[in-house]
């Protein structure tokens, strides 16, 4: 079955803001809401498919990955989308209490195991490592479910115990009126759980923050702005949860020599004006190594550009390489010998051009 659009779905154009797409979903919410609509299947596909829409588009990452691929986009992020009603309860427990203020004291509001935070990390790369693709090793500080306790917060041998103020249900009730009202249980900080011993190592997390070595290998042909997803190495997820994911962002150092656009690099050459005049075979240096001939034609021109094809940057989906584009400056010489300048005048007299006359104390000059 074809998902429908997210921007669709809420009502929303694709440049709305944060706050308007939170509008968006309060209204839905409070409209197709299953406690409003007992019964009703339509308004319960409504409900979800919304809270679906809005899980993505509210979050920065997600919703870029949305807005360039799409649904296909989204199945990398570790999104699933919503299995029941608890999971959108809990999910968007801020929207739930803005929007109606109260629990109907059915659902529990206990905490549950939820995905780890991703980790974003920056990489910068010179220009030869994009050419040919290479291998980084990062350093990521990050948190990690404690291997003492796997995650529990308790003693090996001992395990967490229900709450005995809220009952297991991590909220405690109050009665008022027709409504009953919840609010997070505050001795076992909405958990639903207490941990008589704690873990001697996380004393009582069940996460401990260690700094992680991992190799990554970095495609021949990437730019500046390329994002790579390592999955399951971001943060440990929260009870036991699974962990979150890294991006690395690719940032490509300048180089000295060659000038990248796209899958095209460019290079300014500098050749004395009789090679331009007279055309020449020189070499051109290149980001593989060796060097390449090219043939300046005769009469070349200060600006041309000539193409070496093949010779760019490796083009990362369409396979090939891009060219290398060589522009021309063309050296006029400063100073002449004698030779040099009789030369020259026979050239301009022949080509019938007026020219300054020969200073008279200088056999030298300065054009």
């Amino acid at each position: 079955m074809t998902k429908r659009d997210y921007y669709e779905i809420l009502g929303v154009p694709r440049s709305a803001s944060a706050e308007e797409i939170k509008k968006a979903y309060r209204q839905l919410a409070l409209k197709n809401h299953p406690d409003r609509n007992p019964g009703d299947r339509e308004a319960e596909a409504r409900f979800k498919e919304a809270a679906e829409a809005y899980e993505v588009l509210r979050d920065a990452e997600k919703r870029r990955m949305y807005d360039q691929y799409g649904h296909e986009g989204l199945q990398g992020t570790g999104f699933r989308g919503f299995s029941n009603f608890d999971d959108i309860f809990s999910s968007f427990s801020d929207i739930f209490g803005e929007v109606f203020g109260f629990s109907s004291g059915m659902r529990s509001q206990r905490r549950r195991p939820a995905r780890g935070a991703d980790l974003r990390y920056n990489a910068s790369i010179t220009l030869e490592e994009a050419y040919r693709g290479t291998e980084i090793e990062l350093k990521v500080p990050k948190v990690e479910t404690c291997d003492r306790c796997q995650g529990t917060g308790a003693e090996p041998g001992t395990s967490p115990e229900p709450c005995g103020i809220c009952g297991g249900r991590g909220q405690v009730y109050r009665t008022q009126g027709f409504f009953t009202i919840s609010s997070t249980c505050a001795h076992c900080r909405g958990t639903g759980q207490v941990i008589p011993k704690p873990c001697k190592v996380c004393r009582g997390s069940g996460t401990i923050t260690r700094e992680k070595k991992l190799k990554v290998k970095i495609p021949a042909g990437v730019d500046t702005g390329a994002t790579m997803r390592i999955s399951g190495e971001g943060e440990a997820g929260d009870l036991g949860g699974p962990p979150g994911d890294l991006y690395v962002f690719i940032e490509v150092k300048p180089h000295e020599t060659f000038v990248r656009q796209g899958d095209d690099l460019f290079l300014e050459i500098t050749v004395p004006f009789v090679q331009a005049a007279l055309g020449a075979t020189i070499k051109i240096p290149t980001l593989e190594g060796p060097e390449v001939d090219l043939d300046l034609k005769p009469g070349t021109q200060p600006g041309d550009i000539y193409t070496i094809r093949d010779k760019g940057m490796k083009r990362l989906r369409a396979g090939g390489h891009g060219s290398l584009n060589v522009g021309v400056k063309v050296k006029i010489p400063r100073k002449l010998n004698k030779e040099q300048e009789e030369l020259l005048r026979r050239f301009a007299e022949i080509s019938q051009e007026t020219v300054k006359k020969p200073s008279r104390t200088k056999k030298l000059f300065n054009f």
